[in-house]
């Protein structure tokens, strides 16, 4: 079951990922909502749209834009609505 952790500390856990570009996308009600933080960065995939990212907070320490997501996925990408991946340091085992 994969497994996403940062600074010691349990991300998300789930046997409901969906992989897409090497990268696990969790169910959101696997994350902890009190370790994230909402950001103003987006950036945009030519085939699965515009990114949402946010921010984890894990003791105290913040890892900036270290979450995204796709709120409104283009019709290529759906099956990734509703789920966060993890970049900047987040493993995922």
């Amino acid at each position: 079951m994969p497994v996403a952790t940062w600074n010691g500390r349990e991300i998300a856990r789930s046997d409901d990922t969906v992989v897409v570009e090497g990268n696990h996308y969790f169910p959101a009600d696997s994350v902890d909502p009190a370790l994230l933080e909402d950001s103003a960065m987006h950036s945009n995939c030519p085939w699965k749209g515009v990114a949402s990212y946010k921010t984890l907070v894990v003791d105290g320490k913040r890892n900036v834009d270290a979450v995204w997501y796709y709120p409104d996925p283009k019709s290529a990408a759906v099956e990734i609505k509703g789920r966060y991946a993890f970049w900047k340091g987040v493993t995922v085992a």
